[in-house]
């Protein structure tokens, strides 16, 4: 996007993400964690168990890792995606060769019976859409009769703990991916959880390797999933944020349609347009096509929402349309 509206990277306020604008805090990382190799009896095993409450987890390097490698994992050649949604599950089946069928994410109420595996992004990206925990046990016990699987991709969900299902972790047919990425702000320390029956862990580690993540990211992990203060302070700021954010839209005709507390999700026969609006003024937000929509991160200071601001009240538009 640089490139294409000549704007230099580092004046852009990027809103694309997701990602928490305001990470947690990384402390001095020892030399000892660059000097050596990762290892793992170094407590981010430990720190993740009482984090997610389950002992059935595998530290991988970010989400996209498990997610590269479930083709692999599987004999699964009917995949059902509830969409729209991330788009990298469907390319990694896809690109393995599998059949992808595409499901609606908003008013499914039973797992298909034409599927040998279903993915559910909860809470969902980008719409927010969200199903109870209940709901989703129940899929993986219907699944898992058949001896088909449920993935849960929970990477927006720590900012709700209460609905996760991680507690779950290491029922028949049920899958979880979780990362750092999200709600820590962490995205650049590719830190993630696969959480799954204990035989599916042990063919994951087959297929990971030795030290899939970097010993620093592994350091800056463990203390991160120990700061209960800090996530029960970020849990609280990010909502407050997110009402912010809300507002905001809605006071320039652009109500959300979805939200959870990292980003808000705005449907809009215009978003093409708007994207193209914001990115003039070097502001990045993320565009989707069915339905036309923009997913607005949250702006990380008052400079950056005072921006956000003055860019939306200057909204140009084709002759006729409004926003």
């Amino acid at each position: 996007m640089a490139h294409a509206y000549g704007i230099p990277p580092d004046n852009w306020l990027d809103l694309s993400t997701g990602i928490n604008p305001e990470p947690w805090p990384v402390p001095s990382i020892p030399i000892r964690f660059w000097n050596r190799l990762p290892e793992n009896a170094d407590g981010l095993e430990e720190a993740a168990q009482a984090y997610f409450q389950t002992p059935h987890l595998l530290p991988t390097a970010g989400s996209q890792a498990i997610i590269q490698i479930l083709p692999r994992l599987f004999p699964a050649r009917k995949i059902g995606i509830l969409a729209p949604t991330y788009a990298e599950y469907a390319q990694a089946w896809s690109g393995a060769g599998r059949e992808v069928i595409f499901l609606p994410h908003d008013t499914l109420s039973l797992p298909p019976d034409h599927v040998d595996l279903l993915v559910v992004v909860n809470p969902n990206n980008p719409t927010g859409f969200r199903r109870t925990p209940e709901m989703l046990l129940s899929w993986a016990k219907h699944l898992a009769r058949n001896e088909r699987w449920l993935v849960v991709d929970e990477a927006f969900m720590d900012t709700t703990p209460e609905q996760t299902l991680s507690l779950r972790a290491g029922v028949p047919g049920l899958i979880i991916l979780r990362s750092l990425g999200k709600f820590f702000g962490l995205a650049g320390a590719r830190c993630g959880f696969l959480l799954a029956p204990p035989e599916l862990l042990v063919q994951a580690v087959g297929l990971l390797g030795p030290w899939s993540i970097p010993g620093p990211s592994r350091f800056v992990a463990t203390l991160a999933l120990q700061d209960h203060a800090w996530q029960k302070s970020a849990r609280l700021h990010l909502a407050a944020c997110s009402r912010r954010l809300a507002s905001l839209l809605a006071r320039h005709n652009l109500p959300p349609s979805g939200s959870t507390d990292l980003f808000q999700w705005v449907v809009t026969p215009h978003a093409r347009h708007l994207q193209d609006h914001l990115a003039k003024n070097a502001i990045l937000v993320r565009a989707f096509d069915h339905p036309p929509s923009l997913r607005f991160g949250l702006p990380g200071n008052e400079s950056a929402w005072e921006r956000l601001e003055k860019i939306l009240s200057c909204q140009v538009v084709q002759p006729g349309n409004s926003y």
